[in-house]
């Protein structure tokens, strides 16, 4: 794939899950595999697309988990969105490794560490090619990453978010666990919500369908796969009206 070649998205989302940057490990961050996914960052970057992406924190601390074991739910629900900060910057780390100017974008103020969100700066950040990574979540308890990564896919002007998952695409169980799991090339917002499938929280697929913003699922294991999509390769679900 070179420069020259098309692809039918000029501005997109990324929403990958803090556990994806775990790797074979089983908490925290593996550095190998956060290098992996900013390369493959990278190969979309280079066909001149504009990146937008937002990193879960459950491979740190998840906020609902916290709360379960007792801890008052808006207090979980911050430290969730500082460990979605410690992601960003591991990845904003790694992106520059491969030379991409990378900002990373904070809904709480942190200004040693990050920038605060004023929507006309990151939309000028994409204009000039750097990759912006939002981090904390929107900034209030009780919404996720999901919800947030589609609040600002919206903000952006972004065509589609790209969720990048374990599995290539959408199924109607789990078919980690059900060898008859059927998937689906194409999915309707109210499929989702109705059949509770699993792809984003509600609230998130309802901002998206109430905005008429295409989500594509697709395994952020298969090396190029991220590309292929952009190229209009590759296999993936689409949820879409």
């Amino acid at each position: 794939m070179t420069e020259t070649e098309k692809t039918s998205y000029n501005r997109v989302m990324l929403k990958i899950s803090g556990e994806a940057l775990m790797g074979d490990t089983a908490y925290g961050l593996n550095p190998p595999t956060v290098q992996r996914i900013a390369r493959e960052v990278k190969t979309v970057h280079d066909m001149g697309v504009e990146i937008c992406m937002v990193i879960g924190g459950g491979n740190i601390f998840r906020g609902l988990q916290g709360s379960a074991q007792g801890m008052e739910r808006t207090t979980a629900d911050y430290m969730g969105m500082l460990a979605t900060v410690m992601n960003a910057l591991a990845m904003q780390s790694a992106m520059e490794d491969l030379g991409i100017h990378t900002r990373v974008i904070s809904a709480i103020r942190m200004d040693e560490v990050a920038e605060p969100y004023i929507r006309r700066r990151a939309v000028r950040h994409l204009e000039k090619k750097r990759v912006v990574i939002f981090a904390a979540g929107t900034g209030n308890p009780y919404f996720t990453t999901d919800t947030a990564a589609t609040l600002r896919a919206n903000e952006m002007a972004c065509e589609a978010i790209f969720k990048g998952t374990k599995v290539d695409g959408v199924y109607d169980k789990d078919p980690a666990k059900h060898a008859d799991a059927v998937r689906y090339d194409n999915v309707t917002y109210d499929e989702v919500l109705q059949k509770h499938l699993a792809v984003m929280d509600a609230s998130a697929i309802a901002l998206a369908r109430d905005n008429h913003l295409p989500i594509i699922v697709f395994s952020l294991d298969e090396p190029g796969g991220f590309r292929g999509i952009l190229a209009g390769e590759g296999t993936y679900t689409k949820v879409h009206g």
